[in-house]
This record gives structure tokens, C-alpha cells and sequence, in this order.
């Protein structure tokens, strides 16, 4: 049997069944858009069964992306939960077959409340689609279950049909990567937009030698700060240079090179540096990449060193 044959034919079905959604999209789409968008209060996302699962789905969906939304198993709306429904919500109700019956069970009672009720569903004359106040047609030509039984084309158009939704409520709301980032601050995006350099940097118990010390006072310094690296300073404090690891091994390839020899002989003097520990640390790492370098000094206005930023520190914090 060739697995990767049934796999592609699979795909191709429910591939075709997108494209012929997208040519047969109608009015009751706008409709729904602008019905959620005037919603004042959540919208309820139900359903029963491989519908619900969708449903839950696109609710998550909706409420990372601006749209205040949860998801009402039926089931437990009929044993009280439908007290979670609000006068100022909205509910997308879904059914391929438009009868499910813990469903149909609870719409009246969420039209008896004026809830705006949209329906996701293949017929429009079903129990469903007569309570709906809007109905966006969820219809397949087969299944990509071999018996055209199981739900496979048609909760892939549902849950499509669910992310066009949610896509046009982002652009009518001008929905930016900062809105997306607040709803994932834990998220890699938000540590993208929201993580500073002042909250990575490392400002206590920094190597720090004046730049009148010698090569055997930076190699102790370097040793004992665990950073590869020892800062320099003049006799105001400021930033005057930097020894790495990588310079000492350097100078020791110097025919004259002496442990008594002055720090900066040998020193990378001045050295990438920023004096805005505001920056977001994404932009800190495109910088530290950019520059080759391994470790960013931060001071303030007047060169004095405030703290450092390692590229290890970064990369274990997951930014990017």
C-alpha cells in the first residue's frame, strides 16, 4: 500500500474543498464580521463532538487575537452554565449537519435572551440554521475519509472558515504585533517586543580594572568575573577599554609581551557600547551579531558603565 499516494490525495481533497469555499464565500461572512465587531461584550464559541473541538480552537484564536472569547460545551450550557452567555455576547453556534441534538437543544433558550446567533453549518433549512440570525455555509463536495463518513473536509473548512474570521476581525481592529505580544507575553514574540536589555543585564559584581593596571591584574580580574572578559575604566569611572580572553591569547603570540606590561597595550579600546539600557533586547542580539562580538557594554550618558550584556544570556533567555 503507498502510504504517501493516500496522503497526497488526502491533502488534494481537502485542499480543493478550501478553494471552492474561497470562490463560494458570500454577504453572510460580512455579515458576521460586522456583528462580532459590534459585539460589546464575548463571543461564545459552541458546538458538539469534532465540531466542539474545532470550536474551542477558533475561541482560543479569537481571544489571543483581540476578540474576547471562550468556549460553552452545550452539554454543560443545559445543566447551568448557559448562565455564562451575556445579554451583550455573541455566539457562533456549529454543526455540519445542522441538527446536533445537545445543540439545537439550547438555542432557544439563547435567542430567548436577543443573543445575535451565527450559524457555521452545510444547511441552511436545518434546526440550526433557522434559529441563526447569519449563516456561513460550511458545504463539501466528500469527505477525505475513504467512506465520505468520518469529519475530515469539513471540520478543515470549519476551523479555515474560523481563522478568515479571525483574521478580519485583526484588520478591521488594525491588530499589530504588539497587541498579539500582550496576550503572549511568554511567548517568543513577546520576549521579543517586551524584554529589555535592563532586564537581561548583568550590573553587580562586574570585572572591573583601571586602565593604569597591568596584563597580570586583567588576566585575575578576567578569571574571577566569568564573563571572558575584564572592562576598564579611566580615573573618572568612564569606559575606557576592554580585555577578552581572546586578546590576552593574542598578546601572548608578542615576542616582548610581559605580565607586567600596561592593560591597554594590548586592550580593545573603544569598544561596542550603548548608553540606552531601554533597547529591547532583540535589538541588543542583532547588534551584538551584527558587531561579531560577544559581550555589549551598557552605560549611561556619560560613559560610565552601568552593566553588560552576554550573548549566552541571551540566547538562554530564548530571544531572538
Amino acid at each position: 500500500m503507498n502510504y504517501k499516494t493516500i496522503a497526497q490525495e488526502t491533502l488534494n481533497i481537502e485542499a480543493q474543498t478550501l478553494i471552492n469555499a474561497a470562490k463560494n464565500i458570500g454577504d453572510e461572512f460580512d455579515k458576521a464580521v460586522e456583528i462580532i465587531l459590534t459585539c460589546k461584550g464575548k463571543l461564545v464559541v459552541s458546538g458538539v463532538g469534532k465540531s466542539g473541538l474545532i470550536g474551542a480552537k477558533m475561541a482560543a484564536t479569537f481571544a489571543s487575537t483581540g476578540t474576547p472569547s471562550f468556549f460553552l460545551h452545550p452539554t454543560e450550557a443545559l445543566h447551568g452554565d448557559l448562565g455564562m452567555i451575556g445579554k451583550d455576547d455573541v455566539v457562533i453556534a456549529i454543526s455540519y449537519s445542522g441538527e446536533s441534538e445537545e445543540l439545537s437543544s439550547i438555542l432557544p433558550h439563547i435567542k430567548r435572551f436577543g443573543t445575535p446567533l451565527i450559524g457555521m453549518t452545510r444547511n441552511r433549512n436545518s434546526t440550526l440554521g433557522q434559529y441563526s440570525d447569519v449563516v456561513i455555509n460550511v458545504v463539501v463536495e466528500k469527505e477525505a475519509c475513504p467512506l465520505n463518513i468520518a469529519p475530515t473536509s469539513s471540520t478543515t473548512l470549519t476551523l479555515a472558515l474560523g481563522d478568515a474570521l479571525a483574521v478580519s476581525l485583526m484588520k478591521a481592529r488594525d491588530f499589530k504585533k504588539s497587541d498579539f505580544a500582550s496576550f503572549h507575553p511568554g511567548g517568543a514574540l513577546g520576549k521579543k517586543l517586551f524584554v529589555k536589555v535592563k532586564n537581561l543585564m548583568r550590573s553587580d559584581d562586574l570585572p572591573l580594572i583601571s586602565k593604569d593596571a597591568k596584563v597580570k591584574d586583567a588576566i585575575l580580574k578576567i578569571s574571577e568575573g566569568r564573563l571572558g572578559t575584564v572592562l576598564i575604566t579611566d580615573e573618572k569611572g568612564r569606559l575606557a577599554g576592554l580585555m577578552s580572553d581572546g586578546d590576552v591569547r593574542r598578546a601572548l603570540m608578542s615576542e616582548d609581551f610581559s605580565l607586567e606590561d600596561d592593560v591597554m597595550k594590548y586592550a580593545t579600546q573603544n569598544p561596542m557600547n550603548i548608553d540606552d539600557e531601554e533597547m529591547l533586547a532583540s535589538d541588543a542580539l542583532v547588534l551584538i551579531e551584527e558587531k561579531k562580538i560577544q559581550l555589549l557594554v551598557i552605560t549611561d550618558k556619560a560613559k560610565k558603565i552601568q552593566g553588560v550584556l552576554h550573548i549566552h544570556t541571551l540566547i538562554e533567555k530564548g530571544i531572538s
